[in-house]
């Protein structure tokens, strides 16, 4: 049975965020927590009255470097490290592992512990689990972690997995060292980048009667992708009648990922390492104080934070402490710092019991990534050319705007050219086929899936915004309001997506768990059960008439330039045989006469769909001619304007077609159903 009395109070639909609360023997803690770090009974250049001021719940106390100074005697004449540092509140303390793993030349690991060497004395130590779990119970803390042997999370398979099998070890040997000690204790999921591992090392540990389970070995070399797929695939794993808890993480938005996958508790030096340096978290970005434009603000640091330091302070006395390097513009960039992470906590944890995390996340993973908007950083010199980050025959291009798109270096031609890729995928592909509308359950028994066709993934803008939308419909109206949705991506080249995901920074909506579960295994599911994200490889044609009939189509392959063979009358007549005997409907950006007439060709009834980027208008393909009939702001199906122009066009005809051929072509269009009565 755990020592904490753990209690799950909300879990947020269509996410694996989670609300919660545990009881320790100094307080309780309400989930999600950060926890500043007091490595030695302190955090640096803060009182305690000032952790409680910013509301600090719990703070992490470190036993390697504890034990060389001051001692487990001490601790055992003060009765623990509550009474040591007047701190009534709850105190978790890590084992030593990671500050072993980081002094690689100075120790020496076996089976039975880790030697090491005393940076305060140079005396040689010996760590093992049971005499870290001994010092952990003479500090007195309320939670204590295993000792494991931490490797970098970019170690090999051979070697994580060497590693993961003698953490396992070391945790069944801190649990018997434990006893019957009221201390809480944690188990720490390790395995490095390896999937298999994380996920065995996971299912080891959540049959041991640990009282809450860490996820250890990450932020020590990976990407920042890796990161939340390797956290989000280990709380897969974990139980969720115990706590999570990110060791070492980190930077607000990585808090704010590591809980939309599903973590509650978490620990950094960040908040008071960069207070040191004069860097400010804000709800205007992030601010670097040392700069010469703050030198004569007297606008408070931000001006919605209500902590001392913001309502006191001008930035002008921030900048002047900081380029003074005065300890005082540490304590109060700690202090403020400090309030930001636990105020962002609190909000958090207030829109999981709402039910409308989701829409909080959406805003706030754009925000958090801000730097100062008011005053944004002008190079002092011409920047020497910086080669963009590419891949294969792709490369990132940042416009003017701000936002990032995909180029195609031997074509010149950009995906998403003048609008954000995930505007341009709301508007043209989202919206426009009323995606929201159509995953809304209309009866109990109304539970068939809705089937896309994502024709053309590129960097999954258009995929990764239906699941989004039904994300945000999870979060407005629950699980059982909703269909399922089962998406369908054909792609034949994965670099540009493969690129963008590599650098998610450039691409807001990338910063998902979905598109990185999807390059792994070609298939992502969603949490909640409602989606299923499939990848088809290879040329389309190969797949259409082998994948479920879809309701709708968002065809998107790159251009008619770089990809003609998809645009063409006979693809089309193919997509219209495999799905006629339903009411789908497809959507594309191309626009062009030849197009149109194509796909009127081949049986579709296609109206002009809404200009967005560079296009005035798009198109909308429909296999039957009332699909929307009830729907007063459909699309408008072509008219005689249309075929009056597509008479008089000089390339009303797909190339390479006989006089006869052309005729049996013209011969469809006039005959079409959609023109009836129409008059030459």
């Amino acid at each position: 049975m755990s020592r904490l009395a753990f209690t799950l109070e909300k879990e947020s639909p269509g996410s694996k965020a989670r609300a919660a609360h545990f009881t320790t023997a100094h307080g309780e803690v309400r989930t999600p927590v950060f926890m500043p770090v007091g490595t030695q009974a302190t955090v640096k250049n803060m009182t305690v009255d000032g952790l409680k001021a910013v509301d600090a719940q719990v703070l992490l106390a470190n036993t390697y470097h504890l034990l060389l100074r001051p001692g487990p005697e001490v601790f055992r004449k003060f009765g623990g490290i509550h009474r040591f540092m007047d701190w009534d509140r709850p105190v978790l303390t890590d084992s030593g592992g990671f500050q072993i793993f980081s002094l690689p030349e100075s120790r020496v690991m076996t089976e039975a512990g880790a030697q090491f060497r005393s940076y305060v004395d140079g005396a040689v130590h010996f760590l093992s689990p049971e005499s870290s779990i001994a010092m952990q119970r003479a500090i007195g803390s309320d939670i204590m972690m295993v000792l494991d042997q931490c490797i970098p999370s970019t170690a090999s398979h051979a070697e994580t997995e060497t590693a993961m099998h003698l953490t396992h070890r070391w945790a069944v040997r801190s649990l018997e060292a434990r006893g019957d000690s009221p201390q809480a204790l944690f188990g720490i999921v390790q395995g490095a980048c390896h999937r298999d591992l994380r996920q065995q090392s996971a299912e080891f540990l959540r049959a041991l009667p640990f009282d809450g389970l860490a996820i250890g070995g990450l932020a020590v070399g990976e990407t920042h992708e890796q990161r939340y797929e390797f956290c989000g695939l280990a709380t897969d794993h974990l139980p969720k009648n115990l706590p999570r808890y990110l060791m070492g993480v980190g930077t607000p938005i990585d808090i704010l990922e590591s809980v939309h996958r599903g973590v509650d508790m978490f620990d950094c030096i960040i908040p008071t390492q960069l207070a040191q340096r004069g860097t400010a978290f804000t709800s205007h970005g992030r601010i670097h104080c040392r700069r010469g434009i703050y030198k004569f603000a007297e606008t408070p640091l931000d001006a919605a934070c209500p902590c001392p330091t913001c309502t006191r302070y001008s930035r002008a006395y921030l900048h002047h402490l900081t380029k003074s390097d005065e300890v005082l513009g540490w304590h109060l960039l700690s202090i403020h710092n400090l309030s930001f992470y636990t105020r962002l906590m609190a909000e958090i944890r207030a829109s999981i019991l709402a039910g409308d995390f989701l829409a909080y996340y959406e805003r706030q993973r754009v925000a958090l990534v801000r730097e100062d908007e008011a005053n944004p950083s002008v190079p002092t010199s011409k920047p020497r050319a910086k080669a963009n980050p590419h891949r294969g025959d792709y490369e990132i291009q940042t416009s003017p705007q701000g936002f990032s798109s995909i180029r195609q270096r031997s074509s010149g031609e950009v995906m998403h050219s003048v609008s954000a890729p995930e505007d341009e995928a709301n508007r043209l592909y989202i919206e426009q086929s009323r995606l929201a509308h159509r995953l809304r359950r209309r009866s109990p028994e109304d539970t068939a899936p809705l089937v896309v066709w994502d024709v053309g993934l590129g960097a999954a803008s258009n995929a990764m915004a239906a699941i989004h939308r039904l994300e945000a419909e999870l979060a407005a109206a629950g699980p059982d309001a909703l269909r399922p949705l089962h998406l369908i991506s054909f792609e034949r080249d994965l670099d540009p997506l493969l690129l963008a995901a590599r650098h998610a920074s450039h691409f807001p909506h990338l910063r998902h768990g979905a598109p990185h579960g999807l390059l792994h295994k070609s298939r992502w599911g969603h949490a909640s059960g409602l989606i299923d994200w499939r990848l088809l490889r290879g040329d389309f044609l190969e797949h259409l008439e082998g994948a479920p009939p879809p309701d709708l189509i968002y065809y998107d392959p790159f251009s008619a330039k770089t990809d003609t063979g998809l645009w063409v009358p006979e693809v089309f007549a193919r997509i219209h045989r495999h799905v006629a005997a339903r009411p789908a409907e497809l959507y594309t950006y191309a626009a062009g006469t030849g197009v149109r007439a194509a796909l009127l060709s081949a049986g579709f009834f296609v109206a002009e769909g809404v200009g967005t980027g560079p296009k005035a208008t798009t198109t909308v393909a429909f296999t039957h001619r009332d699909t929307r009939a009830d729907d007063p702001a459909a699309p408008k199906l072509l008219g005689a304007d249309w075929i009056a122009r597509w008479r008089r066009s000089d390339a009303k005809f797909p190339a390479g077609l006989t006089e006869a051929q052309q005729a049996a072509f013209a011969a469809k269009i006039e005959s079409h159903p959609q023109f009836a009565g129409m008059m030459k």
